[in-house]
Protein backbone atom coordinates (compact mmCIF):
# COMPACT_ATOMS: atom_id res chain seq x y z
CA UNK A 1 0.00 0.00 0.00
CA UNK A 2 1.27 3.41 -0.84
CA UNK A 3 2.52 5.44 1.78
CA UNK A 4 0.03 7.89 3.03
CA UNK A 5 3.31 10.47 2.19
CA UNK A 6 2.73 10.21 -1.19
CA UNK A 7 -0.83 10.61 -1.84
CA UNK A 8 -0.34 13.64 -4.02
CA UNK A 9 -1.47 16.36 -2.37
CA UNK A 10 -1.13 20.30 -3.82
CA UNK A 11 -0.58 23.80 -2.53
CA UNK A 12 -1.53 26.70 -4.33
CA UNK A 13 0.40 29.78 -3.19
CA UNK A 14 -1.21 33.22 -5.19
CA UNK A 15 0.23 36.47 -5.08
CA UNK A 16 -1.49 39.63 -6.58
CA UNK A 17 0.66 42.09 -8.41
CA UNK A 18 -0.94 45.59 -6.60
CA UNK A 19 -0.52 44.50 -3.40
CA UNK A 20 3.78 44.80 -2.64
CA UNK A 21 4.69 42.85 0.67
CA UNK A 22 7.00 43.28 2.94
CA UNK A 23 10.02 41.24 3.83
CA UNK A 24 8.28 40.76 7.40
CA UNK A 25 4.52 40.13 5.46
CA UNK A 26 6.11 37.32 3.50
CA UNK A 27 7.25 35.63 6.50
CA UNK A 28 4.38 35.94 7.98
CA UNK A 29 2.26 34.34 5.41
CA UNK A 30 4.54 31.15 4.74
CA UNK A 31 2.79 27.87 4.76
CA UNK A 32 3.11 26.31 8.48
CA UNK A 33 5.69 24.14 8.99
CA UNK A 34 6.17 20.66 7.18
CA UNK A 35 6.21 17.16 9.47
CA UNK A 36 9.37 16.07 9.70
CA UNK A 37 10.65 14.18 6.86
CA UNK A 38 9.66 10.10 6.68
CA UNK A 39 12.41 8.26 7.59
CA UNK A 40 12.78 4.19 7.65
CA UNK A 41 15.71 3.98 9.66
CA UNK A 42 15.39 4.05 13.04
CA UNK A 43 18.76 3.48 13.78
CA UNK A 44 21.21 6.60 14.44
CA UNK A 45 23.31 7.08 11.58
CA UNK A 46 27.16 7.80 11.94
CA UNK A 47 26.72 11.24 11.24
CA UNK A 48 23.90 11.86 13.54
CA UNK A 49 26.05 10.26 16.46
CA UNK A 50 28.69 12.75 15.64
CA UNK A 51 26.59 15.81 15.81
CA UNK A 52 25.20 14.50 19.25
CA UNK A 53 29.07 14.15 20.10
CA UNK A 54 29.77 17.11 18.55
CA UNK A 55 26.82 19.55 19.83
CA UNK A 56 23.83 17.82 21.98
CA UNK A 57 26.82 17.57 24.85
CA UNK A 58 27.49 20.93 24.80
CA UNK A 59 25.62 23.82 26.27
CA UNK A 60 23.98 25.61 23.62
CA UNK A 61 25.87 28.89 23.17
CA UNK A 62 24.60 31.85 23.78
CA UNK A 63 26.08 34.97 22.57
CA UNK A 64 27.09 37.67 24.81
CA UNK A 65 25.14 41.04 24.76
CA UNK A 66 28.23 42.61 26.27
CA UNK A 67 26.18 45.69 28.26
CA UNK A 68 27.87 45.96 31.86
CA UNK A 69 25.01 46.46 33.51
CA UNK A 70 24.43 43.04 33.06
CA UNK A 71 27.21 41.69 34.24
CA UNK A 72 27.75 39.73 37.36
CA UNK A 73 29.38 41.91 40.28
CA UNK A 74 32.24 39.59 39.67
CA UNK A 75 32.59 40.05 35.96
CA UNK A 76 32.66 43.53 36.48
CA UNK A 77 35.37 43.32 38.86
CA UNK A 78 37.32 41.39 36.53
CA UNK A 79 36.92 43.72 33.88
CA UNK A 80 38.09 46.50 35.79
CA UNK A 81 41.28 44.65 36.91
CA UNK A 82 41.92 43.66 33.41
CA UNK A 83 41.56 47.56 32.37
CA UNK A 84 44.31 48.32 35.70
CA UNK A 85 46.85 45.65 34.52
CA UNK A 86 46.63 47.11 30.84
CA UNK A 87 47.38 50.74 31.92
CA UNK A 88 50.02 49.69 34.22
CA UNK A 89 51.99 48.18 30.78
CA UNK A 90 50.29 49.46 27.79
CA UNK A 91 49.04 53.11 28.25
CA UNK A 92 48.88 53.28 25.14
CA UNK A 93 46.75 50.45 22.81
CA UNK A 94 44.19 49.86 20.31
CA UNK A 95 42.59 47.20 18.33
CA UNK A 96 40.77 47.65 15.04
CA UNK A 97 41.58 51.74 16.07
CA UNK A 98 39.41 51.41 19.23
CA UNK A 99 41.54 52.87 22.11
CA UNK A 100 41.12 49.86 24.57
CA UNK A 101 42.05 52.49 27.69
CA UNK A 102 39.65 54.94 26.75
CA UNK A 103 37.36 55.93 29.76
CA UNK A 104 33.69 55.99 28.94
CA UNK A 105 33.95 53.92 25.54
CA UNK A 106 31.96 51.31 25.22
CA UNK A 107 33.51 50.00 22.64
CA UNK A 108 36.70 49.02 24.29
CA UNK A 109 34.64 47.60 26.83
CA UNK A 110 33.28 44.96 24.43
CA UNK A 111 36.72 44.30 23.02
CA UNK A 112 37.96 43.47 26.58
CA UNK A 113 34.62 40.98 27.25
CA UNK A 114 35.80 39.19 24.34
CA UNK A 115 39.23 38.32 25.99
CA UNK A 116 37.62 37.72 29.75
CA UNK A 117 35.13 35.55 28.05
CA UNK A 118 37.53 33.61 26.25
CA UNK A 119 39.08 32.65 29.26
CA UNK A 120 36.31 32.25 31.74
CA UNK A 121 36.99 35.69 33.51
CA UNK A 122 40.15 34.98 34.67
CA UNK A 123 42.18 38.10 34.85
CA UNK A 124 45.53 36.88 34.28
CA UNK A 125 44.86 34.67 31.97
CA UNK A 126 42.82 37.19 29.80
CA UNK A 127 45.70 39.69 30.37
CA UNK A 128 48.21 37.08 28.83
CA UNK A 129 46.29 36.90 25.74
CA UNK A 130 45.39 40.00 25.02
CA UNK A 131 49.20 40.64 25.71
CA UNK A 132 49.70 38.38 23.41
CA UNK A 133 47.14 39.52 20.91
CA UNK A 134 48.85 42.80 20.73
CA UNK A 135 52.27 41.81 19.76
CA UNK A 136 50.69 39.38 17.04
CA UNK A 137 48.84 42.14 15.67
CA UNK A 138 52.26 44.42 15.53
CA UNK A 139 54.29 42.15 14.14
CA UNK A 140 52.16 40.54 11.59
CA UNK A 141 50.91 44.06 10.56
CA UNK A 142 47.24 43.22 10.92
CA UNK A 143 46.19 46.58 11.02
CA UNK A 144 46.61 46.83 7.02
CA UNK A 145 46.30 43.57 5.54
CA UNK A 146 42.70 44.69 4.69
CA UNK A 147 44.79 46.84 2.09
CA UNK A 148 46.98 44.32 0.70
CA UNK A 149 47.07 42.81 -2.91
CA UNK A 150 48.08 39.13 -1.87
CA UNK A 151 47.52 37.72 -5.62
CA UNK A 152 45.13 35.03 -4.03
CA UNK A 153 42.22 36.65 -6.91
CA UNK A 154 41.32 32.76 -7.97
CA UNK A 155 40.85 31.84 -4.04
CA UNK A 156 38.29 35.49 -3.73
CA UNK A 157 34.69 33.71 -3.83
CA UNK A 158 36.04 30.16 -3.52
CA UNK A 159 37.59 29.50 -0.74
CA UNK A 160 37.16 32.19 1.95
CA UNK A 161 35.00 34.98 1.23
CA UNK A 162 32.48 37.25 3.27
CA UNK A 163 28.89 37.14 2.23
CA UNK A 164 25.53 38.08 3.28
CA UNK A 165 24.32 38.47 6.74
CA UNK A 166 22.49 36.11 9.44
CA UNK A 167 18.76 36.78 9.90
CA UNK A 168 20.25 38.39 13.06
CA UNK A 169 22.37 40.62 11.30
CA UNK A 170 26.21 38.95 11.37
CA UNK A 171 27.89 39.33 8.50
CA UNK A 172 28.83 35.25 7.20
CA UNK A 173 32.03 34.22 6.27
CA UNK A 174 32.19 30.65 3.85
CA UNK A 175 34.80 28.46 3.47
CA UNK A 176 35.35 25.66 1.04
CA UNK A 177 38.56 23.88 0.43
CA UNK A 178 37.75 20.92 -2.04
CA UNK A 179 39.79 22.97 -4.55
CA UNK A 180 42.93 21.81 -3.04
CA UNK A 181 42.19 17.99 -4.05
CA UNK A 182 43.62 19.10 -7.80
CA UNK A 183 47.49 18.35 -6.76
CA UNK A 184 48.63 21.55 -8.98
CA UNK A 185 46.24 24.08 -7.05
CA UNK A 186 48.05 22.55 -3.73
CA UNK A 187 51.37 22.65 -4.48
CA UNK A 188 50.75 26.46 -5.74
CA UNK A 189 49.26 27.60 -2.74
CA UNK A 190 50.85 25.75 -0.34
CA UNK A 191 53.88 24.02 -1.83
CA UNK A 192 56.44 25.70 0.83
CA UNK A 193 56.39 27.24 4.20
CA UNK A 194 56.67 30.75 2.70
CA UNK A 195 53.63 30.11 -0.04
CA UNK A 196 51.78 28.88 3.21
CA UNK A 197 52.63 32.00 5.78
CA UNK A 198 51.04 34.15 2.55
CA UNK A 199 47.96 32.19 2.64
CA UNK A 200 47.60 32.43 6.33
CA UNK A 201 48.35 36.47 5.48
CA UNK A 202 45.12 35.86 2.47
CA UNK A 203 42.67 33.90 5.66
CA UNK A 204 43.31 36.71 7.81
CA UNK A 205 42.40 39.87 5.51
CA UNK A 206 39.23 38.09 4.75
CA UNK A 207 38.45 37.51 8.45
CA UNK A 208 39.49 41.22 8.70
CA UNK A 209 36.98 41.98 6.43
CA UNK A 210 34.45 40.25 8.38
CA UNK A 211 35.77 42.06 11.57
CA UNK A 212 35.31 45.42 9.92
CA UNK A 213 31.41 45.02 9.14
CA UNK A 214 31.16 44.33 13.25
CA UNK A 215 29.77 47.31 15.54
CA UNK A 216 31.70 46.76 18.55
CA UNK A 217 29.26 48.16 20.81
CA UNK A 218 26.69 46.36 23.47
CA UNK A 219 23.91 44.94 22.16
CA UNK A 220 24.80 45.42 18.69
CA UNK A 221 26.45 42.85 16.14
CA UNK A 222 29.64 42.26 17.47
CA UNK A 223 30.71 38.52 15.90
CA UNK A 224 30.83 36.94 12.25
CA UNK A 225 29.31 33.34 11.23
CA UNK A 226 31.17 30.94 9.58
CA UNK A 227 30.17 28.14 7.03
CA UNK A 228 32.35 25.80 6.40
CA UNK A 229 31.76 23.21 3.39
CA UNK A 230 34.07 20.43 3.78
CA UNK A 231 32.75 18.37 0.29
CA UNK A 232 35.97 17.38 -1.18
CA UNK A 233 37.91 18.74 1.55
CA UNK A 234 41.28 16.99 1.03
CA UNK A 235 42.08 16.24 5.22
CA UNK A 236 45.35 15.05 5.30
CA UNK A 237 46.95 17.54 3.12
CA UNK A 238 45.03 20.39 4.81
CA UNK A 239 45.81 19.33 8.19
CA UNK A 240 49.03 21.74 9.07
CA UNK A 241 47.57 24.73 7.49
CA UNK A 242 43.88 23.79 8.85
CA UNK A 243 45.81 23.43 12.32
CA UNK A 244 47.91 26.75 11.89
CA UNK A 245 44.27 28.89 10.83
CA UNK A 246 42.58 27.57 13.85
CA UNK A 247 44.82 28.43 16.78
CA UNK A 248 45.82 31.59 15.29
CA UNK A 249 42.18 32.64 14.85
CA UNK A 250 41.87 31.06 18.31
CA UNK A 251 44.47 33.31 20.03
CA UNK A 252 43.84 36.48 18.35
CA UNK A 253 40.16 36.72 17.41
CA UNK A 254 37.87 35.41 20.40
CA UNK A 255 34.60 35.37 20.78
CA UNK A 256 34.54 36.71 16.85
CA UNK A 257 32.77 33.91 15.82
CA UNK A 258 29.38 33.34 17.07
CA UNK A 259 28.15 30.11 15.21
CA UNK A 260 30.25 28.00 13.38
CA UNK A 261 28.23 25.64 10.57
CA UNK A 262 29.87 22.88 8.94
CA UNK A 263 28.01 21.59 5.62
CA UNK A 264 28.14 18.78 3.29
CA UNK A 265 29.94 16.91 6.63
CA UNK A 266 31.33 13.69 5.02
CA UNK A 267 30.89 10.18 6.53
CA UNK A 268 35.04 10.71 7.61
CA UNK A 269 34.51 14.13 9.63
CA UNK A 270 35.48 11.92 12.62
CA UNK A 271 38.99 11.83 11.61
CA UNK A 272 38.32 15.64 11.23
CA UNK A 273 36.75 16.59 13.75
CA UNK A 274 39.52 14.58 16.63
CA UNK A 275 41.95 16.63 14.33
CA UNK A 276 40.58 20.21 15.56
CA UNK A 277 38.68 18.46 19.19
CA UNK A 278 41.75 19.20 21.22
CA UNK A 279 42.82 22.56 19.70
CA UNK A 280 38.74 23.84 20.84
CA UNK A 281 37.46 24.86 24.10
CA UNK A 282 34.11 23.84 25.07
CA UNK A 283 32.56 27.48 24.67
CA UNK A 284 33.57 27.14 20.82
CA UNK A 285 32.27 23.45 20.76
CA UNK A 286 28.69 24.87 21.88
CA UNK A 287 28.70 27.10 19.10
CA UNK A 288 28.77 24.04 16.57
CA UNK A 289 26.28 23.32 14.02
CA UNK A 290 26.70 20.42 11.84
CA UNK A 291 24.60 19.47 8.43
CA UNK A 292 25.57 16.05 6.73
CA UNK A 293 25.21 16.16 2.28
CA UNK A 294 21.53 16.95 1.44
CA UNK A 295 20.49 18.39 4.55
CA UNK A 296 22.69 22.05 3.31
CA UNK A 297 19.54 23.93 2.50
CA UNK A 298 17.14 22.95 5.38
CA UNK A 299 19.58 24.06 8.00
CA UNK A 300 21.03 27.48 6.95
CA UNK A 301 17.59 28.05 5.82
CA UNK A 302 17.28 28.09 9.97
CA UNK A 303 19.92 30.95 10.59
CA UNK A 304 20.55 32.82 6.75
CA UNK A 305 18.19 33.76 5.19
CA UNK A 306 17.36 32.43 1.06
CA UNK A 307 18.27 35.61 -0.89
CA UNK A 308 21.45 36.12 0.89
CA UNK A 309 22.39 32.22 0.65
CA UNK A 310 25.01 31.62 -2.70
CA UNK A 311 23.19 29.64 -5.01
CA UNK A 312 25.36 26.30 -4.56
CA UNK A 313 24.31 25.97 -1.53
CA UNK A 314 20.26 26.18 -2.14
CA UNK A 315 20.11 30.19 -1.75
CA UNK A 316 19.34 32.66 -4.56
CA UNK A 317 22.52 34.43 -4.17
CA UNK A 318 24.94 34.93 -7.34
CA UNK A 319 28.12 36.45 -7.46
CA UNK A 320 26.60 39.24 -10.17
CA UNK A 321 24.45 40.33 -7.50
CA UNK A 322 26.47 41.44 -5.01
CA UNK A 323 27.34 44.89 -6.95
CA UNK A 324 23.64 45.62 -6.96
CA UNK A 325 22.96 47.06 -3.20
CA UNK A 326 20.93 44.92 -0.84
CA UNK A 327 19.69 41.90 -1.99
CA UNK A 328 15.91 41.85 -2.97
CA UNK A 329 13.91 40.03 -0.38
CA UNK A 330 12.37 36.06 -1.26
CA UNK A 331 9.35 34.57 0.05
CA UNK A 332 9.92 31.20 1.71
CA UNK A 333 8.10 27.92 1.52
CA UNK A 334 7.95 24.58 1.98
CA UNK A 335 7.19 21.55 -0.34
CA UNK A 336 5.67 18.12 2.04
CA UNK A 337 6.97 14.95 0.78
CA UNK A 338 3.96 13.97 -1.43
CA UNK A 339 2.89 17.59 -1.85
CA UNK A 340 2.67 19.80 -5.80
CA UNK A 341 3.58 23.46 -4.35
CA UNK A 342 1.59 26.14 -7.38
CA UNK A 343 2.54 29.33 -7.17
CA UNK A 344 0.42 31.77 -9.03
CA UNK A 345 1.62 35.54 -9.51
CA UNK A 346 -1.53 37.49 -10.85
CA UNK A 347 -1.71 40.68 -12.28
CA UNK A 348 0.54 40.47 -14.80
CA UNK A 349 -0.39 43.15 -17.89
CA UNK A 350 0.19 43.14 -21.32
CA UNK A 351 3.66 44.07 -22.19
CA UNK A 352 4.92 43.27 -19.12
CA UNK A 353 8.23 41.28 -18.72
CA UNK A 354 8.30 38.97 -15.22
CA UNK A 355 11.75 37.72 -14.21
CA UNK A 356 11.89 35.14 -11.29
CA UNK A 357 14.35 33.01 -9.25
CA UNK A 358 13.42 29.82 -7.77
CA UNK A 359 15.59 27.20 -5.42
CA UNK A 360 14.37 24.43 -3.87
CA UNK A 361 16.95 22.83 -1.48
CA UNK A 362 18.14 19.37 -2.79
CA UNK A 363 15.74 19.61 -6.02
CA UNK A 364 15.34 16.26 -6.77
CA UNK A 365 11.98 17.12 -8.30
CA UNK A 366 10.13 18.60 -11.01
CA UNK A 367 9.81 21.88 -12.28
CA UNK A 368 7.77 23.79 -14.69
CA UNK A 369 6.38 27.46 -15.61
CA UNK A 370 3.48 28.32 -17.25
CA UNK A 371 2.08 31.60 -18.46
CA UNK A 372 -2.11 31.97 -18.38
CA UNK A 373 -3.76 34.30 -20.05
CA UNK A 374 -6.98 35.69 -18.41
CA UNK A 375 -8.96 35.75 -21.48
CA UNK A 376 -11.29 33.59 -22.78
CA UNK A 377 -10.33 30.98 -25.28
CA UNK A 378 -6.47 32.31 -25.15
CA UNK A 379 -4.02 29.71 -24.73
CA UNK A 380 -1.80 28.54 -21.98
CA UNK A 381 1.76 28.99 -22.62
CA UNK A 382 4.52 26.45 -21.62
CA UNK A 383 6.88 28.74 -20.46
CA UNK A 384 9.42 26.05 -19.20
CA UNK A 385 7.95 22.64 -19.89
CA UNK A 386 8.05 20.27 -16.70
CA UNK A 387 11.19 18.41 -16.57
CA UNK A 388 12.89 16.59 -13.24
CA UNK A 389 15.70 19.21 -11.81
CA UNK A 390 18.62 17.05 -10.28
CA UNK A 391 19.63 17.71 -6.31
CA UNK A 392 23.05 19.85 -7.17
CA UNK A 393 20.81 22.12 -9.67
CA UNK A 394 21.33 26.01 -8.67
CA UNK A 395 18.85 28.28 -8.38
CA UNK A 396 16.69 28.84 -11.76
CA UNK A 397 16.43 32.58 -13.12
CA UNK A 398 14.37 33.10 -15.93
CA UNK A 399 12.35 36.05 -17.39
CA UNK A 400 8.99 36.13 -19.82
CA UNK A 401 7.22 39.03 -21.63
CA UNK A 402 3.95 38.54 -21.47
CA UNK A 403 1.87 39.35 -25.24
CA UNK A 404 -1.74 39.61 -23.00
CA UNK A 405 -2.91 40.38 -19.27
CA UNK A 406 -2.88 36.88 -17.25
CA UNK A 407 -0.71 35.36 -14.41
CA UNK A 408 2.55 33.26 -13.99
CA UNK A 409 2.80 29.77 -12.49
CA UNK A 410 5.57 28.22 -11.25
CA UNK A 411 4.87 24.98 -9.97
CA UNK A 412 7.50 22.48 -8.01
CA UNK A 413 5.98 18.63 -7.47
CA UNK A 414 7.56 16.62 -4.99
CA UNK A 415 4.97 13.99 -5.19
CA UNK A 416 7.26 10.60 -5.73
CA UNK A 417 9.21 11.82 -2.68
CA UNK A 418 8.65 11.11 1.16
CA UNK A 419 11.04 13.95 1.85
CA UNK A 420 9.99 17.55 2.76
CA UNK A 421 11.90 20.81 1.19
CA UNK A 422 12.68 24.14 1.77
CA UNK A 423 12.18 26.54 -0.91
CA UNK A 424 12.40 30.49 -1.93
CA UNK A 425 11.56 32.30 -4.46
CA UNK A 426 11.27 36.20 -5.71
CA UNK A 427 10.11 38.34 -8.97
CA UNK A 428 9.79 41.73 -10.96
CA UNK A 429 7.67 43.01 -13.09
CA UNK A 430 8.94 45.40 -15.48
CA UNK A 431 6.33 47.51 -16.98
CA UNK A 432 8.02 49.58 -19.90
CA UNK A 433 10.12 52.38 -17.68
CA UNK A 434 8.42 51.55 -14.44
CA UNK A 435 10.08 48.86 -12.26
CA UNK A 436 7.93 46.94 -9.72
CA UNK A 437 9.24 44.81 -6.94
CA UNK A 438 7.05 42.19 -5.48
Amino acid sequence: MESEALTGSSQTMTMHLPQKSTPQQDHNSLPEASPKPYNNNHKKSFVTSLMEAATLRTPSFKEDTYFVSHLKSSEKKALQELKNKLMDSHNDCSMWEIPLLSNGDERADVILLKFLRARDFRVQDSYNMLVKCLSWRSEFSADNVVEEDLGFKELEGVVAYMQGYDREGHPVCYNAYGVFRDKDMYERIFGDEEKLKKFLRWRVQVLERGINLLHFKPGGVNSIIQVTDLKDMPKRELRVASNQILSLFQDNYPEMVARKIFINVPWYFSMVYSMFSPFLTQRTKSKFVIAKEGNVAETLYKFIRPEDIPVQYGGLSRPSDLNNGPPKPASEFTVKGGEKVNIQIEGIEAGATISWDIAVGGWDLEYSAEFVPNAEGSYTIAVEKPRKISPSQEAIHNSYTSRETGKMVLSVDNTTSRRKKVAAYRYIVRKSSALALV
